[in-house]
């Protein structure tokens, strides 16, 4: 692959990661904006417990402040409204509401005993934050610096409009008595959030379908590309040597989807297996963005088949060519078994003469209701994966035996088996053919599983370990349940 294209995919990953961010943002926005408000096209909160034995309650929020260097215009643009609904008793004092400046409350209240909502519990119930004091304070409807206020018994409304300031809500007795019990609603009206969403979704898929054409120029392949760098890799004949001396099992073929193939080096260093895995953070950190346009490519490319019954070419040789470049990483220094000491290329493209090949075949065409099932079918792989990758299931018993799903972070069976490995080679210095034949096994499951996951064919996986360095070329026949493997044997009753 050629350096532009491989800098191509590199920014286009980059550029996909907050393109998909801005377009869940602004989708979450635009939902929150169309579900989450009332008839009155505002947001609503119910404050249960509203609840005091002091002389009043105020609240100093984000909601109700507002910077004093902000632009007056920047705030009318936002188009923000506030009301609170404060309902008391019939055999309770009147109640009063008011909106003033932070400063003007605390200097009216700074002797006086008093709560402060800090936030919200679960319910909705206030967390309040006691102020002491000694001195009784006066009637709250004879003070003069109120910006909006209203007082009297029963329900309660206030409709307050948000301007240049920092302001806080004070809820008393009218008459400035201490006690105060009374639920209340709080409604915000956010104008500003349907424009925000929609510039969002805009600016998101704008960042989005410019990083998808980069990956697709970078993933394509061009006139003038060398040999090394066609995908996919150009046929051999199954089980050809290779120029290197590398023994292959072939190119994948539409019944046999997933080739994957390892050559164990003969003079591999008894140490460095130990640090591998330092010398491969180049490609683990291209990969970390690899990744992520991995996943976004095979949503783009589940919805095209969904309607075409076709895997783009393009995005298939970059969700190929992610794969490929995975696994030569991982032979070489994680899971795929740490056998050989060859530098694994950076390329996405094929790379024959590396000891660590992959070939997925194209399909022609793909079943359009598998798309959404696929996940599903896969579950029980999916759950071998589990072991051999990470050890998600666990057995608990903290309130009472269990069988529990949890991440735990201890590489499994893959972890187990590289690092008995890894010691039997640091001591003998020899690489246990059983146990590379049973990790090269276990690798070629897992990709796959993924394979069939990320769409790529409609094949079901089977459920067999095919061990060995070049992948068998006629798998064992399935019979049917009962039947003995030599037609001449009797069957088992």
């Amino acid at each position: 692959m050629r350096t532009t294209r491989l800098i191509a995919l590199i920014i286009g990953c980059l550029m996909l990661l907050p393109g998909i961010g801005l377009l869940i943002g602004g989708g979450a926005l635009g939902i929150a904006y169309a579900a989450g408000r009332n008839d009155s096209g505002y947001f609503q909160a119910t404050l249960n417990g509203l609840h005091t034995s002091t002389d009043a309650i105020t609240a100093q929020t984000p909601a109700l402040t507002v910077d004093t260097q902000t632009p007056t215009w920047l705030i009318n643009r936002l188009d923000t409204d506030l009301r609170l609904t404060v309902t008391t008793p019939a055999n309770k004092s009147p109640a009063f509401i008011g909106i003033a400046s932070a400063a003007d409350v605390d200097a009216y209240l700074g002797n006086v005993a008093h709560d402060e909502i800090i936030g919200l519990g679960n319910g909705g119930t206030p967390v309040y934050r006691s102020t002491a004091g000694t001195l009784t304070v006066a009637p709250p409807t004879e003070q003069t610096f109120w910006a909006a206020k209203t007082s009297g018994p029963g329900t309660q409304q206030l409709s307050w409009r948000p301007t240049d300031g920092q302001w806080a809500v004070v809820i008393m007795n009218a008459d400035g008595s201490p006690g105060i019990s009374a639920p209340a609603i709080v409604e915000i009206r956010a104008g500003f959030l349907l424009p925000l969403a929609l510039i969002l979704l805009t600016a998101g898929l704008i960042i989005t379908v410019a990083g998808s054409f980069l990956i697709v120029f970078g993933a394509s392949r061009r006139r003038g590309d060398k040999p090394g760098d066609n995908w996919p890799p150009a046929a051999t004949p199954a089980l050809e040597l290779q120029p290197s001396g590398l023994r292959r099992t072939g190119p994948a073929t539409p019944n046999r989807p997933v080739v994957l193939d390892a050559h164990l080096d003969p003079g591999l260093s008894r140490w460095q297996w130990l640090v591998k895995w330092f010398l491969a953070i180049p490609h683990y950190f291209v990969l970390a963005f690899l990744w992520p346009a991995f996943f976004m490519v095979t949503i783009v490319a589940g919805f095209c088949i969904l309607f075409t019954g076709r895997y783009p070419r393009a995005l298939f040789d970059f969700t190929s060519g992610v794969l490929r470049w995975t696994w030569r990483v991982s032979y070489y220094s994680a899971n795929g078994g740490i056998g050989t000491d060859q530098y694994p290329p950076f390329t996405l493209g094929a790379a024959p003469d590396y000891p660590a090949t992959l070939d997925i075949t194209y399909p022609e065409r793909l079943s359009r209701p598998l798309v959404l099932v696929k996940w599903l079918l896969a579950l029980p792989h999916l759950l071998i994966i589990g072991l051999l990758v990470n050890n998600w299931w666990g057995w608990t018993s903290a309130e009472g035996g269990h069988l529990g799903a949890r991440p735990a972070g201890s590489g499994g069976l893959f972890g187990v088996l590289i690092v008995v490995t890894g010691i039997v080679l640091l001591i003998t210095a020899k690489y246990p053919a059983p146990l590379f034949a049973l990790i090269i096994g276990c690798n070629r499951w897992l990709y796959r599983v993924i394979a069939y996951v990320a769409l790529m064919t409609d094949v079901y996986p089977p459920f067999r370990l095919d061990q060995g360095g070049p992948e068998p070329t006629s798998p064992p026949p399935l019979l049917p349940v009962g039947m003995p493997a030599d037609p001449r044997a009797p069957a088992h009753r």
